[in-house]
């Protein structure tokens, strides 16, 4: 079964390709890590696969899904966190349960019980009644990762949802990611921490000017080889009894 399924799918941008002629799946289960130095697609990847932006050529099946079918099977999290309106961190994140709501509905008790899930997943539970305009940039962020998991859906998406998140944050949530795809849904994430995508992901998917050059497991993507020719560093990697350890050092002269 397959949650995210795209087929030579381009985009291109003044003429040139940003995306160019993606093929991939992602089914139940899986963690997947998009990684890629910057400018490598990976936004644009994400957002032209959930239909926010035009293709050139190729298909996404969930692009070509009604706008609510859509919001029911994928969760969306871009990159953007800004929150305008003054409202309770509660009410914030029961916004995530519109899409599964009878036009004019009131939140029913599973409703409730998704609202009260997500939040204590995030560790929100002291931040329920407080203004979400009045936390910090990191708060924010969680708050709208409960969001994301409120909507329950089967995929989740999330542009670099651990970027400005101190280190107990950025390894709390993705916790949260690697245990959903352990519980049968699917996330794709793109990370520019690649210590925290070999711990956490179960398949990493690298971008290099907007073509996959490299799909597999961590330890077999994350090659000395890759890190130098993409992204211009040399690593240290081991296995302890910890897990994975994967640090960029220096910078290929």
């Amino acid at each position: 079964m397959s949650l995210l399924s795209l087929n030579q799918l381009s985009v291109t941008r003044g003429g040139c390709p940003v995306v160019d002629a993606v093929t991939l799946t992602v089914g139940p289960g899986e963690c997947v890590g998009l990684i890629g130095p910057n400018g490598a697609g990976k936004t644009t990847l994400m957002r032209a696969a959930i239909g926010l932006l035009p293709r050139a050529g190729g298909t996404s099946n969930l692009a070509a899904l009604p706008a609510g079918d859509r919001a029911r099977q994928v969760a969306w999290m871009p990159q953007s966190r800004e929150i305008a309106w003054p409202v309770t961190v509660e009410t914030l994140i029961a916004l995530g349960r519109i899409p599964h709501l009878p036009r004019g509905a009131r939140l029913r008790d599973e409703d409730r019980f998704a609202i009260d899930a997500a939040i204590a997943r995030m560790g929100l539970e002291t931040f329920r009644t407080r203004r979400a305009t009045e936390l910090s940039g990191g708060e924010q962020a969680r708050v709208l990762i409960a969001r994301a998991l409120a909507q329950d859906t089967a995929l989740v998406m999330a542009d670099e949802p651990i970027a400005g998140l101190d280190p107990a944050s950025q390894i709390a949530t993705m916790d949260v990611f690697s245990s959903l795809a352990t519980e049968g849904h699917a996330v794709v994430v793109s990370l520019h921490d690649l210590g925290l995508a070999a711990r956490h992901c179960t398949r990493l998917l690298m971008l290099h000017q907007g073509r996959v050059v490299a799909d597999g497991p961590p330890a077999e993507v994350l090659t000395d080889d890759r890190m130098a020719t993409v992204f211009n560093v040399t690593a240290y990697h081991a296995q302890t009894p910890s897990g994975a350890v994967f640090q960029p050092l220096e910078v290929v002269r």
